[in-house]
């Protein structure tokens, strides 16, 4: 099974566990990451996996509802809505490089008001339509 997450969230090192909520673990690997996106690619060896379906990012208008899942605070399965704030933020150039070995800047973000507390960080944003974007 393949998961995204936030590259800030893997970047300490060590062991990458993944947790499920029926008590299940799984050690990852890392697939790739790029620290200036803060996204990351993990893998971990089982089957049977749900999968969310991934969403057009592009179709979001501001005003969008949308939903936040994540674990924060230690706290497991919650989740905070919001809307969508803005669309298009870019974020300022440099030359960081990603694991893949090129450099570029990010052109275009989503900004939303969903609380993201302690911990939330590498869970999904979804539409209403349960599609992570």
């Amino acid at each position: 099974g393949y998961i995204v997450t936030n590259n800030h969230v893997i970047a300490e090192g060590g062991p990458i566990v993944v947790a499920f909520a029926d008590g299940s673990t799984y050690e990852a690997e890392i697939v790739g990451a790029d620290s200036q996106a803060d996204v990351a690619l993990l893998k971990i060896e089982a089957t049977g996996l749900a999968a969310l379906s991934l969403g057009d990012s592009d179709a979001l208008e501001v005003g969008q509802f949308v939903v936040a899942i994540g674990s924060p605070f230690g706290l497991d399965n919650t989740m905070t809505t919001g809307i969508v704030s803005a669309l298009s933020r870019s974020l300022p150039a440099d030359s960081t490089s990603n694991s893949f070995g090129s450099t570029y800047t990010i052109p275009s973000v989503i900004q939303t008001d969903a609380a993201i507390n302690p911990g939330n960080s590498g869970g999904p944003l979804i539409n209403l339509a349960g599609e992570v974007v």
